[in-house]
């Protein structure tokens, strides 16, 4: 395929992982004669995730790293994003450190993208292949789609599957409206494609549960996503001003369970 592909890696702690990712990755579109690149954006890290992913870009000059000093996921996609825009890039997307999704399933995106804005991957859609699907992650991502749908009104099967691939123009709209970074990254750009009346697909997958999973604690990470999805709805809702103490108490539980 002709077109110029950017897929970026957000990378935090991922010293045990980042290494199989990015070879598997690169092998894999260099097999497909795919115009590519890979842009690992580290995220505040305090392991080795730096110099091995130097010591794997020696090997591959599709692959390009950021440093940032401030983490979390969707801040260092946004950064992703921005870096992306710099070169002449048809379509722009992300997948986990962790490979979750599989080089083969994120090529589909781009094949199945079609007239589309931009394509989702599903680990709900019929025909997906989930492997090591955990109870407590399977209920999680269930409870939290339900509340999404109800809340925002959008049909998407699985707003937080870690592999989604947009067209340009798409970035270029959404990325610097973006209000939030962390659990609700996903819903916020999705929402906003919606609003902006950007056609989004979204395609069965292939997913497995990787050990060393970011997500440990139900009750921090239950509260975390809940009161992301709150804040988002109050931004985007015409009560904003009057609903500040929700977002004042939801700021102190977050803060009380990151200590």
């Amino acid at each position: 395929m002709s077109k110029k592909i950017s897929i970026i890696i957000p990378a935090y702690n991922e010293e045990n992982r980042i290494r199989k990712t990015l070879e598997k990755y690169a092998k894999y579109f260099r097999g497909e004669k795919q115009n590519f690149e890979i842009v690992v954006v580290i995220n505040n890290t305090k392991d080795k995730t730096p110099e091995i992913c130097n010591e794997v870009k020696k090997k591959f000059k599709e692959i390009s790293i950021l440093n940032l000093k401030k983490g979390g996921k969707g801040f260092a996609v946004t950064e992703g994003f921005k870096d992306s825009l710099k070169r002449k890039n048809d379509l722009i997307g992300f997948i986990d450190a962790d490979m979750a999704t599989p080089p083969t399933a994120f090529y589909d995106l781009i094949k199945n993208i079609g007239q589309a804005d931009g394509i989702i991957a599903s680990r709900w859609l019929k025909g997906a292949i989930i492997k090591k699907q955990t109870f407590f992650r399977r209920f999680v991502s269930r409870g939290f789609n339900f509340i999404v749908r109800t809340t925002f009104l959008m049909n998407y099967k699985d707003t937080q599957c870690g592999a989604k691939l947009f067209k340009r123009k798409v970035i270029e709209e959404i990325n610097p409206l973006l209000n939030l970074t962390e659990w609700a990254f996903d819903i916020n750009f999705l929402y906003l494609c919606k609003k902006k009346k950007f056609k989004i697909k979204e395609i069965p997958t292939i997913w497995e549960d990787k050990e060393g999973s970011k997500i440990s604690s139900v009750p921090k990470t239950s509260f975390q996503m809940f009161s992301g999805v709150v804040r988002l709805r109050l931004i985007y809702s015409p009560f904003e001003k009057l609903l500040e103490p929700v977002k004042f108490i939801l700021k102190i539980g977050n803060n009380l369970l990151n200590k």
